[in-house]
């Protein structure tokens, strides 16, 4: 007898009380949903709290993002050997093909400027400069093309299936800096 009258007293609350999203969300159990059980009323209250607007959330939620850092950055990361080459594959590719590009429009833009780009007005000038700076424009134009050759290849290396370990990875990608190293001072000092 005593269920019969609780049951007929949680159906005569429900028909008196307006629902809350909260009792009849369907993820609310079907007693609460009953006896219209109100989870966080016994709940203490900060002094000076109010309830919040869906404008006042987003206003805190952007002040958040704003001191959070951008995504977990290279700085995190103990350098590694495969990560810096990535980079400077990608790099050197910029550098190639820039100056390939720029190099083409100063082509096609010597005539109406007066330039002179002709192999041997180039050879002139440039056996005019230093030794050390003769030395230097060498190395900086071998660098990215030995480096992205050779790192052109470990990537066609790959392409087979061969050594795609993390210790092979490694020590291919060190064989690629020891080659440019190599080539590098080779083609700056001897051509």
């Amino acid at each position: 007898m005593s269920s019969q009258k609780a049951i007929q007293q949680a159906a005569r609350r429900l028909a008196l009380k307006p629902t809350t999203s909260l009792t009849t969300s369907r993820f609310a159990s079907p007693v609460a949903s009953l006896l219209q059980v109100r989870y966080n009323a016994t709940a203490p209250t900060p002094a000076g709290a109010r309830p919040m607007k869906h404008d006042d959330n987003m206003e805190i939620l952007v002040r958040q993002r704003l001191n959070r850092p951008v995504a977990p950055h290279l700085t995190i990361y103990k350098p590694q050997v495969t990560w810096i080459l990535s980079g400077m594959n990608r790099f050197t590719g910029v550098m190639l093909s820039g100056s390939l590009y720029l190099f083409g429009m100063a082509y096609l833009a010597a005539p109406v400027l007066g330039w002179s780009i002709t192999s041997a007005g180039m050879a002139a000038g440039f056996a005019k400069w230093p030794l050390i700076a003769q030395i230097g424009a060498k190395m900086l134009a071998a660098f990215p093309f030995t480096f992205h050759s050779f790192n052109g290849l470990r990537h066609l290396m790959w392409d087979t299936g061969s050594q795609l370990t993390n210790q092979q990875v490694i020590n291919t990608g060190w064989t690629v800096v020891g080659l440019t190293a190599v080539s590098t001072l080779g083609l700056a000092l001897f051509i």
